[in-house]
């Protein structure tokens, strides 16, 4: 089974060479982030013309996510639950659409487009609203992926996405220059490490384990042509889901494409 992430940066603004990349590579399901619409406003049509089930979390203008497959998958939650239980992590009301999960068969899959955070402070010097926000976020993801596997051990979970989150220094091309960016604040590396240490694994790493694997390119000052990237975007997978694993590639080539996304996709192929 083929599976893809992808930060499209507006479905419809990139919807041309986002078939043309699909048509070439036929993924069996792919994980959307930054669609910039509404339900209403998603090309519905191009995909059923290729026989594609869709699931959606749309937001107008901004954010949504979405998950494209080749088979039906049954929804099973559109936002992450919220924790009002003293730890401070309760997610208010968060009506920002970053978060969609379905089932397909007896594995789970996720598209998250995890909040960016910037810039970590607000006018007064204090800690931004953005920033907590991030961090808030975080800890709804990993309290209930901790809750899941504390329950199940053996659940197959896929989590896949822009987690703007890079890991550690090696998925940066110079990380002093984000010492002041939220992607490599330690209070958000933390949090990650912390649905790391759950057991979820990062895929790319795990079968690259000394390569550069950049995602992301800033679309200004030129960072593509100079290979200026970071790695921002993943897959995780539970335990039990790693069994499972074959491969885990970046689609570099489409971040060179006509009118492109600032993201490339990523790619795992699992045996199951």
């Amino acid at each position: 089974m083929l599976i893809a992430a992808f930060n499209v940066n507006s479905i419809r603004a990139r919807l041309d060479g986002f078939l043309a990349w699909w048509d070439r590579h036929q993924p069996d399901i792919v994980l959307l982030q930054e669609i910039k619409c509404v339900i209403e406003e998603f090309p519905q049509e191009e995909f059923a013309k290729r026989g594609l089930h869709l699931l959606i979390n749309g937001q107008k203008s901004y954010n949504g996510v979405a998950i494209i497959s080749k088979i039906a998958g049954e929804l099973v939650r559109d936002k992450l639950p919220n924790y009002d239980d003293g730890e401070g992590i309760d997610g208010g009301d968060d009506d920002q659409a970053r978060y969609i999960e379905a089932r397909f068969g007896d594995i789970t899959l996720a598209s998250i487009y995890l909040p960016n955070g910037n810039p970590i402070q607000d006018d007064t010097d204090d800690i931004s609203k953005k920033f907590i926000y991030k961090l808030k976020w975080m800890q709804r993801l990993q309290k209930m992926i901790a809750q899941r596997l504390h329950a199940n051990p053996q659940e197959k979970i896929i989590l896949g996405g822009d987690f703007n989150v890079c890991r550690e220094q090696h998925d940066m091309y110079h990380w002093q220059n984000f010492t002041d960016d939220a992607v490599y604040q330690p209070e958000a590396r933390a949090l990650f490490y912390r649905l790391l240490n759950l057991g979820m694994v990062d895929c790319w790493r795990s079968l690259h384990p000394d390569e550069i694997g950049y995602s992301y390119w800033d679309l200004r000052k030129g960072r593509w042509q100079k290979d200026e990237g970071i790695r921002i975007d993943y897959f995780l997978l539970s335990p039990k889901m790693t069994d499972y694993l074959k491969d885990c590639r970046i689609d570099k080539k489409m971040r060179g494409s006509e009118k492109p996304s600032d993201h490339a996709p990523i790619f795992i192929e699992i045996d199951c």
